[in-house]
Parts: structure tokens; C-alpha cells; sequence
């Protein structure tokens, strides 16, 4: 990876600004820091490891030289074109790694300020700075709007103080406390007046620690009367289910696939379809294959024809391998195949694709499978791997699931769920027997695909999966 070195040093500190590593990403969590304050770099030599909404990704430093400053803490949000890292390569009249006397310029006693002096040469240079990769950073940084403070049409007192607690600290004009509707709801199931709570949050909002705390304080402090002690149990119930609720930020690859998948569902017309298929044979070639020297250093599973079958059927209907562009009104139908295969990971769902996927051989196709799942499971699949899909397969079979309705991925026209394999009662060649039985669901864009080219498509197939080898030959 490529990282430009579009900042210029100032008494030979260089200042080292997140890049966009990915498809016009503004930000990136920071996960890990590889050095330290005083450490000595080298160009390229990786710093620090960050999550982007679509994957995990190494950043190398463009810099040789002594760390300075490390201006981002693991775990927080960094916008694109922020500085994270100060690094002095030794050049300037008084920065060193080992520190200066008192007389020393006062820039080399902080790293900050050494960023903030070259921004202003930066942009005489630079009017945009340029992104790894993408199509650009934030134009500005997000300011927060100041709140308007809603005006009081007469007098309006604030609710007076209960006798043991202490008068609120901070109360709006409008005698309403500041707090969003989250916490508004807290503080009613807990039965804690707003009113009386001291808030301590930014511009007087009363946060969750302060209702909790003053939720606490109300417990111990007032004797409870012989009214409320009807709802004493209700309140203690809600107390511990909150106590025993866990609240995951949203962000990263999470993040990511939750907005795709709403743009897709509400954009994309999505109609799905199921076939039941008699697998035995191809179960049968699995196991044969798996005997052969050249798979010998591959994992060769039902997945693998699966994907194999849905290249060919995809040769026979290639408008199923197609985009619908908005802007232009134009059905772009390529020419080529992208394999996209979801992956479940730690850090959520991603779908990394293989490049050209139907010019491979079958055992080409089995490395390829094997590299893109071993890297997802590893959290490394880079954003580059996980762009220009063209059409999916979700394999839920692994999960004990016979079907479902997938959602499509932005950009493509149809994706292909594979569901598990089963014994069930099957009827061939006139006799009931027990076969190897599994449910093929295809969803697709009803824009781009009519019923008729998805049903042709999934028949074609379930067809090469009923006998791959006579598809094969059949089919070239």
C-alpha cells in the first residue's frame, strides 16, 4: 500500500494524516497502535492497524525517523485527513527523538503544534489533498450546531426540589430539563423527576449517569410510603433489566453492511424463488475429487460445484450479470464475473469476491475460495476485495438453515443462497428412496431480472448440481 507524502516537514517533523483506504470512506476507527513515543520508524514499516466500515487494514508510515506524538488513542473515530502520527526525521535546527534543552525552540516541545504549523503550507500546495484511495475526504470538519434555546412565552418556575435532594445545577428558560428522548425514557421507567437532576453533560444535558445516579440516591435517601409501595417491585425490575442490558456501538464493517443492506432492500425490487435439488451426485463428486492430487492442497466442499454451477449457468444467461445505473438509465451488463461469497467474522458480514471467477479451472477456482475465506476469517480482507462484485452466493447451509430470502448487494442484480444438505424422502427413477436434498434460493432485481431469466437461471443451476459431470461435458 501506497501512502503519498503530500505533507511537508517543518524542522523536520513530518505530520502523517489518515487516508482514505477505501471507496471515499470520511473515517476510520483506530484499533491498535504498533509503536510508541520514541520508537524509531522506518518507511513503510507498519504503525498502526484500523477498522473502515468495510474492513480491517494495516497503515505503513511514509516517514523514516523517531516517533514524536501519537495524536489518536486505540478505539477512537478519526476522520479522513486528520493527522494521527508525528515522526521527526532528524533534519530540523532542534527537533530530536531525546528531547531539547530549556533555550530550544518551542515547536519541538510539542508535536501538535508542529501539525498545526503545517497545515497552512499544506493547503498553499495542495488545495485538496488526494486520498489513497476513493474519491476524496470530508471537505470540512463536522462542527456541531450550536442548540437554540426554545423562548419562554411568559414566567415559567422551575419544579421545585424535593426536600432531600440538592436543587438542579443547570435548568433551561423553558423550565423543560435538557435530555434526549432515550434518557427521557430511563428516567421515567426508574420514576426520577428531570427536574431534580443535576445534569452533567455538555450545555446542561442530563446524561444516563446522572439519572442513574440520581436514581440511586432517591432509593436511599426517601423512605417509600405505603402508596408507592405497589410499584417498588416494578421499579426494581426495570432497575435490573437495564443492569443486565449491553450496548454495542454501531460502526465499522457493522455499520457499513446495516446501511447497504437498508439502500438495497428499499431501492431494489427483490423477488426470490426456491428449487429443491437432488445433490447425491454431487456429493458423490465432491468425494472423489477430494481423492485427486490436484486438490490435494485445497479444502474441495459442495460449495465449490455450487459456485461452479452458478459460473456456468451464468455463461448460458449473461444479463443476470448486470447493474442497473441510475444516473445514465442505462442496464450495464458485464462481461465478466466477480464471485462475490458472503463470510461471517467477528467483526460482521462481508463479502469479499474472486476476480474473474469464471475464466478459472475448477481447481483455480478451489484455491481461490480457500485464500478469500481463510483471509476473511483472519479479519484482513481488503476494501479492494470487497469492491466490483458482480454476483453472490450466501452459503446458510452452514448454519443448519434449509432456505431464506437474501437481500442483494448494492450494485449487483441477483444473489444465490445455498442451503444445507439433508436426507430426505425423494422419488427416483420411479422409486422412493433416500437422497441427499437441498434448497437452492435465488433473490434478484425484478428492474433487471423478469421471472422468467431468474427461473431459467436457477433451473440451469439445480440442473448442474443434479449431474455435474454431465453438465460439465454438456455444457463445456
Amino acid at each position: 500500500m501506497a501512502i503519498q507524502k503530500s505533507t511537508p516537514a517543518v524542522d523536520g517533523v513530518h505530520a502523517f494524516k489518515l487516508p482514505d483506504v477505501g471507496e471515499g470512506l470520511v473515517e476510520a476507527e483506530l484499533l491498535t497502535w504498533y509503536v510508541k513515543p520514541g520508537d524509531t520508524v522506518a518507511d513503510g514499516q507498519m504503525v498502526c492497524e484500523i477498522e473502515t466500515a468495510k474492513a480491517v487494514v494495516e497503515l505503513p508510515c511514509p516517514f523514516s525517523g523517531t516517533v514524536r506524538e501519537l495524536l489518536a488513542a486505540e478505539g477512537e473515530t478519526v476522520e479522513v485527513g486528520s493527522v494521527i502520527i508525528t515522526v521527526d526525521d532528524g533534519t530540523g535546527g532542534s527537533g530530536s527523538g531525546s528531547g531539547s534543552g530549556a533555550g530550544s525552540d518551542s515547536r519541538s516541545g510539542d508535536a501538535a503544534d508542529t501539525a498545526e504549523e503545517a497545515a497552512p503550507e499544506a493547503a498553499e500546495t495542495e488545495a485538496r489533498e488526494k486520498p489513497l484511495v476513493g474519491y476524496g475526504e470530508k471537505a470540512a470538519a463536522t462542527q456541531r450546531r450550536a442548540r437554540r434555546r426554545p423562548t419562554p412565552s411568559g414566567p415559567v418556575s422551575p419544579p421545585a426540589p424535593r426536600p432531600t435532594e440538592p436543587a438542579p445545577t443547570a435548568v433551561p428558560a423553558s423550565g423543560r430539563p435538557l435530555a434526549k428522548p432515550p434518557i427521557r425514557k430511563l428516567a421515567k421507567d426508574l420514576g426520577v423527576d428531570l427536574g431534580a437532576v443535576a445534569p452533567t453533560g455538555r450545555d446542561g444535558i442530563v446524561t444516563r449517569d446522572d439519572v442513574r445516579a440520581a436514581a440511586g440516591g432517591e432509593a436511599t435517601a426517601a423512605p417509600v410510603s405505603s402508596e408507592e409501595t405497589a410499584v417498588v417491585p416494578q421499579t426494581a425490575s426495570t432497575t435490573d433489566r437495564s443492569a443486565r442490558e449491553r450496548r454495542v456501538p454501531i460502526k465499522g464493517v457493522r455499520k457499513h453492511t446495516a446501511a447497504a443492506m437498508v439502500n438495497s432492500a428499499f431501492t431494489a425490487p427483490h423477488v426470490t424463488e426456491f428449487l429443491q435439488v437432488d445433490v447425491t451426485r454431487t456429493m458423490r463428486a465432491v468425494a472423489r475429487l477430494r481423492e485427486r492430487r490436484d486438490f490435494a492442497d485445497v479444502r474441495v466442499s459442495p460449495l465449490l460445484l455450487v459456485a461452479k454451477a452458478l459460473l456456468m449457468a451464468v455463461r448460458r444467461h449473461p444479463e443476470v450479470n448486470s447493474s442497473w445505473d441510475e444516473e445514465a438509465q442505462e442496464i450495464v451488463v458485464k462481461d465478466y464475473v466477480n464471485l462475490g461469497i458472503a463470510a461471517a467474522t467477528e467483526r460482521g458480514l462481508v463479502v469479499p469476491n474472486i476476480k474473474d471467477a469464471d475464466a478459472q479451472t475448477l481447481p483455480e477456482l478451489a484455491a481461490s475460495l480457500k485464500a478469500l475465506t481463510d483471509t476473511a476469517r483472519s479479519g484482513k480482507t481488503s476494501p479492494a476485495d470487497m469492491s466490483g462484485g458482480t454476483i453472490t452466493i450466501t452459503n446458510v447451509g452452514v448454519f443448519g438453515v434449509d432456505a431464506g430470502t437474501p437481500i442483494i448487494n448494492p450494485g449487483e442484480a441477483a444473489i444465490l443462497a445455498f442451503g444445507q444438505i439433508r436426507d430426505m424422502p425423494w422419488v427416483h427413477k420411479g422409486e422412493l428412496k433416500i437422497r441427499k436434498v437441498t434448497t437452492l434460493s435465488l433473490s434478484f432485481d425484478h428492474r433487471l431480472v423478469d421471472g422468467e431469466l431468474g427461473s431459467k437461471l436457477l433451473r440451469d443451476v439445480g440442473t448442474a448440481l443434479e449431474d455435474p459431470e454431465l453438465t460439465a461435458l454438456a455444457w463445456g
